[in-house]
């Protein structure tokens, strides 16, 4: 269980208390914790409440800085006595600075002062992928990327092993030059070097694609929509595993749903990118520049985030993304599969969702984006929580339906954009592109279908790249890392995440 914006009783009962010095403590027993070992907290309040807890943020993260709720917890307890010694355990939390809020009843007003605290890593250095592809250069324009965020361990400098005479590598893993003609529709490569004070070396290559000075810098773009399920913390080192994901697989642009408040931020700084953190649930990263961030969710009163993302200094081309996380309860598909609902109380219980509504909205708000696609192409994004009609079909006979029209498909569909997996596998049978759940094999109950607990878990497609203008879909594909292993056993999982991620690649026109 996590604390999370759906705990609207806590949320209003926090907000209705009126905020007061603190007069309890909050010290952790040690400041420097080594990751994997449990992190203990000594508190104390005259005010003990069976509802008091402890939650543990990044720092600086979401915490509730205000004593108003900001974003989820990372790890929470309960503490229920006047004093005592708390513990969390690290599972799935990064080396780096966390703070602990003492906080009253299920609530956000601060019972003590934050109590700050590293967790340090209990690993040699070491990079996380050996092979790190860098964003595209241009021959005869200047240069920079950097490698500071991509090694694990406290570093104390880095160096050039090997690597053309033009390349340099900064002691703080800055790597800047100008490339030669020369090396004009080349991959030029170079091996950098991470030391620390204890006489640890680390390498890894680097590899950058040289475009001529005429050309489009970035001709095609690896596009990513991936729910992280609580920002990657439910699988040990979930943190490494997705920047090895992101490198290995040599993405461009990210949306990411469930990052904690934070994840945007720290995966986009770890790789040296842009990011757009747009508050606790969506958010951004791109390995080219972000040009301008539309609303946050909490302004527009949409589960979305949007941004325009710079692919060509030169020509001043640009990509508009919206990224959306959408209502998750109920779910259609265990209203189908269990409840065998008639299409029009199908429909009826979308709409009670949120989902609807949801998605006719981000449409409306796209509406300036999407008649200048032509022009500046447009990407629409995210956890949809809904299947799509374009697989619900006669063929597919899902849970014995002929085809549902699921809104949250159709209405992008009649709004110009083209579901970027159906246009590279246009067969559901044979491709059915399942991205709910890889782990998830057994239904667990709720949702109102507690009867079927312990059935086949349905599996299906819920995670989009719609698209519109000047792209073309070279291939898209619904990816996990290695064969992850399912609930319970999933914390050593390669795959960090509860869905599988869908990764398109285009060609830019």
């Amino acid at each position: 269980m996590r604390r999370t914006l759906s705990i609207a009783a806590s949320l209003l009962a926090a907000l209705s208390l009126t905020a007061a010095a603190p007069d309890g403590t909050l010290t952790p027993v040690s400041a420097s914790v080594k990751a994997g070992d449990p992190i203990q907290l000594r508190y104390s309040t005259p005010a003990p409440d069976p509802k008091n807890w402890i939650g543990l943020y990044t720092d600086p993260g979401n915490g509730p800085v205000d004593q108003k709720y900001v974003g989820p917890s990372l790890k929470w307890v309960y503490v229920r006595e006047s004093s005592g010694t708390a513990s969390l355990d690290t599972d799935g939390l990064e080396p780096g600075n966390y703070v602990a809020y003492s906080l009253a009843k299920d609530g956000y007003q601060w019972l003590a002062d934050p109590a700050k605290l590293r967790i340090v890593s209990d690993q040699p250095l070491h990079f996380v992928t050996g092979s790190i592809p860098l964003r595209n250069a241009r021959a005869k324009s200047p240069y920079s990327a950097t490698v500071h965020g991509l090694v694990r361990g406290e570093v104390t400098g880095f160096r050039k092993v090997s690597g053309p005479g033009w390349l340099d590598v900064g002691h703080d893993g800055t790597i800047t030059g100008t490339p030669p003609a020369s090396t004009s529709a080349k991959t030029v490569t170079a091996t950098v070097e991470a030391a620390n004070a204890a006489g640890e070396t680390a390498t890894t290559q680097v590899s950058i694609r040289v475009r001529p000075p005429g050309a489009p810098l970035v001709p095609e773009l690896k596009a990513l929509s991936w729910n992280l399920w609580h920002g990657g913390t439910q699988v040990r080192g979930g943190r490494e595993k997705q920047l090895k994901f992101l490198l290995d697989h040599d993405i461009d642009v990210v949306g990411v749903q469930e990052s904690s408040g934070t994840s945007a931020k720290d995966l986009g700084e770890a790789l040296g990118w842009d990011y757009h953190q747009a508050g606790p649930d969506v958010g951004v990263i791109s390995r080219y520049p972000i040009t301008s961030r539309g609303p946050l969710p909490s302004e527009s009163g949409l589960p979305a985030s949007n941004v325009r993302i710079r692919v060509d200094d030169r020509r001043g081309s640009e990509v508009a993304l919206w990224n959306v996380h959408l209502g998750y309860t109920p779910y259609g598909p265990y209203d189908a599969c269990f409840g065998k609902y008639p299409v029009d109380r199908l429909m009826a219980r979308e709409a009670e969702s949120g989902r609807t509504a949801q998605i006719e909205g981000v449409i409306k708000a796209m509406k300036g984006d999407l008649a200048a696609s032509e022009r500046t192409p447009v990407l629409l994004m995210g956890d949809f929580n809904a299947p799509s009609h374009l697989d619900w079909t006669p063929a597919m006979r899902k849970c014995g339906y002929d085809s549902v029209a699921w809104p949250t498909s159709v209405v992008p569909e009649r709004a110009g954009l083209k579901d970027s997996f159906r246009v590279a596998h246009p067969d559901p049978v044979a491709e059915p592109g399942t991205t709910w759940s890889p782990i998830y094999t057994t239904f667990t109950g709720g949702y109102g279908h507690d009867s079927h607990k312990g059935e086949p878990e349905p599996q299906d497609r819920i995670d989009f790249i719609h698209y519109k203008g000047g792209l073309r879909v070279q291939s898209s594909a619904a990816v996990v890392e290695g064969t992850p292993a399912p609930i319970p056993g999933h914390k050593d999982n390669a795959w960090t995440s509860d869905h599988a991620a869908v990764l398109t690649v285009f060609s830019l026109q």
